[in-house]
């Protein structure tokens, strides 16, 4: 059997498995089609878009103690979140359908959410404990219309914890496990006289592994790079009338990460520092058939480096307001219209600022005989390179009521970064922002009591004035292409339950490491598998599996002397976790084994990624 009849054979395992057995993590069958998405802005249900939507539930986050979010990220279709197994510490690069790390948006509540000091602007996944989240919404496909620059690939909508009850909740959690690892959350949420809050706090550490690894194997142990984190999330809503509510919110996070000089490159002294502050808040005014909604963010994210280089600081700060209105026009039209402003300044070996504008609009047909519709197109401003446009089209019907096609047409857009403008090295004014053509298109199977679902959807995009760093600095390189497909399976039957999914891509990029455009896309595999099986033992008991394998996928080895391109070896992990509830149900005892065959791999060339580890501990929520 050759290779790639291995990665069908285990593809074929997996999905023979999800027929047979079963993840609680699966979304509740039975409202599946009534999930409302928030990230629409139209607050449209599941079964109205045409668009790939993929809940992870607050029961899923729940038995999830033992992950972080780049873990949990990782588990789903078409998601690969470089670095999630390796330390801890280590930057984690979000992947959304072979796209690059720069080209999905994170929301925390529908406000996005960036890293205005990096030079790639994304967010720290790294910044945000699955503790202090209710569930979270996942968009694939390209979402500038609604949410503007970098929303090529996709969009991920982080929803926090929210005071829901009369009755005053404290929740948290302990755990310790390997690598001399601690966390604790604590937390107190309510909700009295049309005044609600939530209010948690999580600290962390550990000693963690050594990012570089050891190119001889006969050297003393490398030294290990430990980090410390903190984070402070704050909301609160005021219902000031039956129509108007004001919900502001804060957040902190600091960390402190040590980190290695590059691939087999041990460096005891390297360290980052950072510290973030997210700070705004959500007005709302509800009409009998329509709403208007004002969002408005400050971040401001400062960073210290002490590398083999020296010393360097830097301190990035977005402000961002968002205002849009939403009409319903009759029963089964929606409009929605809106502008956004953001003005992101950089502080530190450099000053710069940058302001980009837009506004943007949709109409949504939904729910005629089986039928829904949506279009709408956005025009941004840029003080720097101009005006440029993007639009959507999202239809989807239901041949019957077990089967659904549907498919996008969109355009969608990347704005160049403050260091690829002004920055020292390399910096062009004349940029342009990168361009992408997008296509998508499927169908979703599913039985009339919910219980078993099938999605498959295929891809293609199509990215123009890539913007790379080439031998005269930062220029637009003329195109960049993806495509492939995600089959996504679902059983539930009676206490078993079992999701899982192959996802394809494959497509030609530009890589630094000979600075030309080759057929593969760096440390992402063409194949993806993953299944979740889960068990409700008894009413207490719950356990469950979770198996991955990534298939064989690119890096480079940046050796001065001969720079050239790496294919790294495949791998899967096997990952058991299991809970049990005690006193009313308010306590949970957990334990999270990983990767329990210890399977020994890499996910970036010359990085160490863990082996066997577990961690254990106890989460409550008491009311």
């Amino acid at each position: 059997m050759n290779k790639k009849q291995k990665i069908y054979a285990i593809a074929g395992f997996g999905l023979a498995q999800f027929l047979s057995l079963t993840p609680a993590f699966a979304q509740d069958s039975k409202s599946l089609d009534e999930v409302v998405i928030m990230t629409t802005k139209n607050d449209q249900k599941q079964s109205q878009t045409g668009k790939v939507v993929n809940i992870i539930t607050r029961e899923q986050l729940e038995r999830s103690a033992g992950k972080t979010l780049p873990e949990l990220l990782s588990e789903q279709a078409g998601v690969i979140v470089g670095g999630a197994t390796s330390n801890q510490g280590l930057n984690k690069g979000l992947f959304i359908r072979g796209a690059g790390s720069a080209y999905a948006v994170v929301l925390i509540d529908g406000i996005p959410v960036a890293n205005p000091s990096g030079a790639g602007s994304a967010f720290d996944l790294r910044m945000f404990g699955i503790d202090q989240i209710d569930h979270i919404e996942i968009i694939k496909g390209g979402q500038s219309t609604i949410y503007g620059s970098d929303a090529v690939a996709g969009v991920i909508n982080i929803i926090t914890k929210k005071g829901k009850t009369d009755v005053s909740s404290v929740f948290g959690n302990a755990t310790a496990g390997s690598y001399d690892s601690y966390k604790g959350t604590i937390g107190i949420n309510s909700n009295v006289s049309g005044f609600s809050y939530n209010i948690g706090y999580t600290q962390a550490k550990t000693a963690g592994i050594s990012e570089a690894a050891d190119s001889t194997g006969t050297a003393a142990p490398l030294e290990k790079d430990g980090n410390r984190t903190a984070a402070l999330n704050a909301n609160f809503s005021l219902q000031a009338t039956e129509a108007l509510s004001i919900s502001p919110f804060f957040r902190y996070f600091y960390g402190r990460y040590d980190f290695d000089g590059g691939s087999f490159v041990d460096n005891p002294t390297n360290q980052y520092k950072t510290k973030h502050y997210n700070t705004g808040l959500n007005t709302q005014y509800k009409f009998a058939t329509g709403k208007i909604n004002l969002n408005y963010s400050y971040e401001s994210t400062w960073n210290d480096t002490k590398n083999q280089y020296g010393v360097s600081q830097s301190e990035g700060k977005m402000n961002l307001i968002d205002l849009y209105y939403s009409q319903q026009l009759g029963s089964h039209l929606t409009l929605l219209v809106g502008l956004d402003n953001r003005l992101t300044k950089l502080e530190g070996s450099y000053t710069a600022k940058a302001n980009l504008f837009s506004t943007y609009g949709s109409l949504l047909l939904h729910d005629l005989k089986g039928f829904n519709l949506e279009v709408g197109g956005r025009y941004n401003n840029h003080d720097e390179y101009g005006d440029n446009y993007t639009y959507s089209v999202t239809p989807s019907y239901d041949i019957a009521s077990f089967i659904k096609v549907f498919g996008t047409v969109s355009t969608n857009f990347k704005a160049p970064t403050l260091d690829m403008l002004f920055g020292l090295y390399g910096a062009n004014l004349a940029l342009k922002p990168e361009h992408s053509q997008n296509y998508e298109a499927g169908f979703a199977l599913k039985s009339n009591n919910n219980n078993i679902s099938l999605r498959l959807s295929a891809f293609q995009r199509d990215l123009t004035d890539a913007i790379v760093y080439g031998n005269m600095g930062y220029v637009n390189q003329l195109s960049q292409k993806a495509k492939g497909f995600e089959l996504e399976p679902r059983v539930k039957y009676k206490q078993f339950t079992a999701t899982g999914f192959y996802a394809y891509v494959e497509g030609t990029e530009f890589n630094f490491v000979n600075n030309q455009t080759e057929n593969t896309l760096f440390r992402r595999p063409k194949h993806t598998v993953g299944v979740n099986l889960g068990l409700q033992a008894t009413r207490s008991l719950f356990l469950s599996t979770n198996f991955k394998h990534l298939g064989k996928r690119t890096d480079g080895d940046f050796d001065f002397n001969n720079p050239h391109v790496v294919t790294m070896p495949a791998f899967s992990l096997v990952d058991i976790y299991g809970e049990y509830k005690v006193y009313k149900s308010q306590l949970r005892l957990f334990v999270d084994l990983k990767n329990i065959f210890d399977k020994q791999y890499n996910e970036y060339y010359g990085y160490n990624a863990m082996g066997f580890n577990m961690n254990a501990g106890l989460a409550f929520n008491f009311r």
